[in-house]
């Protein structure tokens, strides 16, 4: 009996905790503040190892892999709520990676298709940067921050 009442009270916080995690208009939004403030932390990061005289490969790299962990924790404490671990802080690294290479690739077919213009580089850069964070938001959800 005793293992019967572990199992139901195992089931009953389980469903309690699934009940206060937020729906998909809740993560979206959750998703979109934590890719700004990411962003930020990403950008000032940059900027610092600039202004202390790094390389601006090497700022750039430092600066990615700050943004992308600041994004990781977030994503996965708030936005989506979920336990954390090896296995999906190797899929969120996995998840980034690709996203990186589908967003210079959209980026390079988009400044290959785009008409010449004043606004080609930024609009090849938004098209780019929309369709990676779209296929993070749902493959986070979908596969690396699964309930």
């Amino acid at each position: 009996m005793a293992q019967d009442d572990v199992a139901r009270d195992d089931a009953a916080r389980d469903d309690a905790a699934a009940a206060a995690r937020p729906g998909l208009v809740g993560q979206l939004v959750r998703f979109a503040l934590v890719g700004g403030f990411s962003a930020v932390v990403d950008l000032s990061v940059y900027s610092l190892g600039l202004h202390l005289g790094l390389s601006t490969y090497v700022a750039r790299a430092l600066s990615f892999v700050v943004g992308t962990t600041t994004a990781y924790a977030l994503n996965r404490r708030w936005a989506f709520q979920v336990e954390g671990g090896a296995r999906r802080a190797g899929g969120f690294a996995l998840l980034y990676g690709t996203t990186f290479f589908l967003i210079l690739g959209v980026n390079a077919l988009a400044l290959v298709v785009l008409p010449e213009s004043s606004w080609k580089i930024t609009l090849a850069w938004a098209i780019s940067q929309g369709l990676g964070t779209a296929w993070n938001f749902v493959m986070l959800r979908l596969v690396v921050f699964r309930h």
